[in-house]
């Protein structure tokens, strides 16, 4: 059993690693985009809608527990002593905090099985209160290895690798396309973090199921839309639809289940009061769960706090259905092309590498942002890449209909409804004129939509207005100052000049390779601090990229 569970491992992971590298020769074989645009038509039909997806995530996480484990565990052992519960469908080892593994059995009623098996620590205060979860401490196992067997080596990433560590790995690519290739590959999240994910949902919809028992905890935001970097936080969202779907369909009797519901003035304050309890019950009983806060007069209100199991940042929000939407969407955008989503996560690693983002709040342009402004610009190519909001709506039947407090959230789901125009550019002249396109636009004038993809006069005099997809009304760019701004422009001007230039478009050879390409516009250094306009006029760019590149001739 133990022998045919970890061939069924290593599946998984040379899986992972033939696809990277079937990619890789790939982009050898076809130095562009182009052609393999047939392909890729044929694989976007294929593709599963975002419920779907997240159905069977869901399904795998009520399958799931998560064990605590001494950092010198014998695998096979460990193996062998879970399997007497059933089988088991996937497993591995991370680490968080210590040593954890994630074991998905194939069956439900293994669960129940281990759980009998469990035992329940001794406490010696009475003030105590239990709380039977999924999370596991394995102890007195007997399977300790010896100490040169590092299971360390076994561990599955659960966070994106330094800065400087990219750079380097981007200097050995070849071209510009496959170090952008190569930059999603390493950032984006991986079949296990995305497991991972989706198992601190189910662990919490447990605890919320004390109150709410029709109720789930969905992920939504970069954790499900396709363009989540290891390491980002974890966005949920308490549904309580199933009570209300519930409700619709009781049948006309004598009997009324009596359901605990009070009046309130607002949605707003009923939304309170649930993630005030929820806030509550994480606080007082969830394993694992630290630094409990209860945000609840934020425009959005919500409860935030640490999951030391799996090294999650969590924020739990409730009643806040355009932001599925949103996430629905941009997992469409996302799957339309898969020029899309190399190029959102190279220009927000750019971004934060030159400081334009930032992860504590402020006056940045944020991730969310910087993603329309990049379907934006792919929606203004000739021909178009991704169509427009307003087609998708047009594409829409019966079953897509949604209107969310008064906003049209209308879009086709099915992917083979959806017919894109041939466009054959390149990833790098793609990132290129990305640069160029946002060194020149006129933002003192025009506004960022993606519903009518075309630029619209500024509503108000906000120095960025990026329109929010479904809210029409509302400037998702608002926070963003005059300062961020200049700074985001000068910015993009020389990585468009400097992306032009021949010195830069090949990899010097050598024991430590040079940084160039896409891995120099990575290092702070090579662009200058820029705090504004004015500072730029005191030193034409030119000139400062002209002293740059001498440098690195006189380095090299």
């Amino acid at each position: 059993m133990a022998s045919s569970l970890a061939v069924c491992r290593l599946n998984m992971k040379a899986r992972g690693s033939l696809l990277k590298f079937l990619q890789k020769v790939d982009t050898f074989v076809h130095r562009t985009i182009g052609t393999n645009v047939v392909a890729a038509q044929e694989e976007r039909e294929g593709c599963k809608s975002l419920y779907a997806v997240e159905a069977e995530r869901q399904e795998q996480a009520e399958r799931s527990v998560l064990i605590s484990c001494h950092s010198r565990t014998n695998e096979k052992k460990f193996l062998n002593f879970l399997s007497r519960h059933g089988d088991i469908n996937k497993y591995f080892f991370y680490e968080s905090y210590g040593m954890y593994a994630l074991v998905e059995f194939t069956n439900q009623e293994s669960l129940s099985s281990l759980f009998e098996a469990a035992a329940i620590p001794s406490v010696s205060h009475e003030s105590i209160v239990p709380f039977k979860s999924r999370l596991l401490s394995l102890r007195n196992l007997g399977s300790m290895e010896s100490p040169n067997h590092q299971v360390g080596q076994q561990c599955q990433l659960q966070t994106s690798i330094p800065i400087n560590k990219l750079i380097q790995r981007l200097s050995r690519e070849e071209s510009i396309d496959q170090q952008i290739t190569s930059l999603t590959d390493v950032y984006q999240l991986t079949e296990e973090n995305s497991r991972l994910r989706f198992l601190v949902c189910s662990l919490l919809k447990d605890i919320a199921a004390a109150y709410f028992p029709e109720s789930t905890i969905k992920a939504f935001g970069s954790s499900v839309n396709g363009f989540g970097k290891l390491g980002c936080d974890l966005d949920m969202f308490l549904d309580l639809d199933g009570i209300s779907e519930k409700c619709a369909k009781m049948p006309r009797s004598g009997l009324w289940l009596e359901y605990q519901m009070k009046q309130a003035i607002s949605e707003r304050a009923v939304t309170q009061s649930i993630l005030s309890v929820i806030g509550d019950c994480v606080d007082q009983f969830g394993p694992g769960c630290v630094g409990v806060q209860k945000i609840l007069n934020a425009r959005c209100p919500l409860v935030r706090f640490t999951h030391q199991p799996s090294g999650f940042q969590c924020d739990l929000t409730a009643n806040n259905r355009v932001a599925i939407k949103s996430t629905e969407l941009l997992y469409l955008y996302g799957e339309l092309d898969p020029r899309v989503r190399h190029l959102v996560f190279t220009v927000r690693c750019w971004a934060r590498a030159h400081g334009i983002t930032s992860s504590i709040p402020g006056a940045w342009i944020t991730n969310f942002s910087l993603t329309v402004m990049v379907l934006f610009f792919l929606q203004r190519r000739s021909p178009p890449i991704i169509p427009t909001l307003d087609n998708l709506r047009d594409l829409a039947g019966p079953t897509d209909k949604s209107v969310i407090e008064g906003n049209d959230c209308t879009f086709v789901s099915d992917f083979s409804k959806i017919h894109l125009q041939s466009n054959t550019e390149t990833l790098e002249k793609l990132l290129c004129e990305f640069f160029e396109f946002y060194a020149t636009f006129a933002f003192n004038k025009m506004s960022i939509s993606i519903r009518k993809g075309k630029e619209l006069n500024k509503p108000e005099m906000a120095p960025l207005h990026i329109q929010n997809p479904f809210e029409s009304s509302l400037n998702v760019s608002k926070n963003v100052n005059v300062t961020q701004l200049d700074r985001f422009v000068a910015v993009c001007q020389e990585s468009s000049w400097l992306l032009q230039q021949k010195e830069t478009s090949t990899p010097n050879e050598g024991k430590a390779p040079t940084p160039w390409g896409l891995a120099a516009l990575l290092m702070p250094s090579k662009v200058a601090g820029i705090k504004g306009r004015k500072k730029r006029r005191r030193e034409p760019a030119s000139e400062r990229i002209k002293s740059l590149l001498e440098s690195l001739k006189t380095t090299n």
